[in-house]
């Protein structure tokens, strides 16, 4: 599997626990308060007219403790620049129309998380954008989908909820050889696990709702590049939409980052015995995992991930009926949408967070299960699915 980085954001050269816990969150110069504070104030007072204090005039423009978490995160992913935004949805919409005008085209994953699907095909589409889902991990289908128009290529990986896997690498030398964009959306590994820009990405997008913020108390977004003219149209959208968080939503985000390494070591470390427990039930005809030696993107993940992470999907060999049943019968896994917090979750795709794609080349199968397995004692929750299946 991949190392981490020896050599940090802005060349520090921490390591990740240390950026998570540090990186724009010097100890307050005015009180020495080790948190960053909330600063819950909407407008900045000025020495004179256009005489800003640290740049600040007005907090939908910049705020510090978001400005704290924007630094955090861009040294999380070893970038240059990192915008902060009010969900994950907020990023996504920001990156797009920061890179796309009528007339342009993208491809996305054929398994695509239904909210991106649902805002490109049903909002984008009227703005005179086209757009070509293909397997991600298919990178031969990739470059045949990138045609004269096209100027992003957008990816998920792992993606939500089949957890294919596309090669980084690979595609960012076809976007460069092509001279489109590569925007990786990162959420279901979350940094720790993926660099995404050390492998040639030119975006990394996040929900920080999910792993970042990691306690399902807050909703976020987040856009890091290295790339300046990208990052200005970004900071641009950021200001003149103004899908901007709030203080106290920064600050629970930058808080959940802090813990993000360690929480991540159990996500998976869970992740795994669950597996071990799902390949080798009857009532499972199928793992989604890319930690298995047999899944189609285990080789990639395994060169590019530092371990596998905590989502897995399955397949119910009783049909939607059977997946259904299970999602109702946990007791520790908690039927809902998101993902990523400390607690476990289980949902029917389908039903819930892809019900935008029924009818669609992305629809998702009626049996397929997405679990979301939190840090809890390991042996309860393969309890918990044992007897929920049994």
């Amino acid at each position: 599997m991949s190392t981490e980085p020896t050599t940090g954001a802005h060349g520090t050269g921490h390591g990740f626990a240390t950026r998570a816990i540090h990186a724009g969150q010097e100890p307050d110069p005015r009180t020495g308060a080790v948190n960053v504070p909330i600063f819950a104030s909407s407008t900045f007072a000025q020495d004179g007219v256009g005489a800003m204090r640290e740049g600040y005039e007005y907090a939908r423009t910049g705020n510090p403790t978001r400005t704290a978490l924007e630094e955090c995160l861009a040294a999380l992913e070893g970038g240059r620049f990192g915008r902060a935004f009010a969900s994950g949805m907020a990023a996504t919409d920001a990156a797009l129309r920061s890179m796309l005008r009528p007339g342009d085209h993208l491809v996305i994953p054929d398994d695509a998380y239904g909210g991106t699907f649902r805002l490109i095909d049903k909002v984008f589409t009227q703005w005179g954008v086209t757009y070509t889902p293909v397997s991600v991990n298919d990178v031969d289908a990739v470059r045949a989908a990138i045609g004269p128009q096209t100027k992003v290529v957008w990816i998920e990986t792992p993606t939500n909820p089949l957890l294919n896997i596309g090669d980084i690498a690979a595609l960012a030398e076809i976007t460069r050889e092509t001279g489109t964009r590569l925007v990786v959306d990162n959420t279901f590994a979350s940094p720790y696990l993926q660099q995404p820009l050390a492998l040639g990405a030119d975006v990394v997008l996040h929900s920080t709702t999910k792993y970042l913020g990691g306690h399902s108390d807050v909703v976020g977004g987040a856009l890091v590049t290295d790339d300046e003219e990208l990052d200005a149209g970004f900071a641009f959208l950021q200001n003149g939409a103004g899908a901007v968080p709030g203080p106290f939503d920064a600050y629970l985000t930058l808080r959940g980052a802090k813990t993000l390494a360690v929480r991540m070591e159990q996500h998976s470390t869970n992740a795994e015995a669950v597996v071990d427990l799902l390949t080798s039930h009857p009532g499972v005809s199928s793992v989604l995992y890319p930690g298995l030696p047999e899944h189609p993107g285990h080789e990639v993940a395994a060169g590019q991930m530092r371990r596998f992470g905590g989502m897995i999907s399955v397949r119910l060999a009783g049909g939607r009926e059977a997946a259904l049943q299970l999602c109702n019968r946990t007791e520790i896994f908690t039927l809902a949408e998101s993902l990523g917090g400390i607690e476990s979750l289980i949902e029917h795709p389908g039903a819930m967070t892809h019900a935008s794609t029924a009818g669609s080349a992305l629809e998702v199968p009626e049996d397929l299960v997405r679990l979301s397995v939190g840090i809890e004692t390991t042996a309860d929750l393969v309890a918990d699915l044992e007897q929920a299946l049994s």
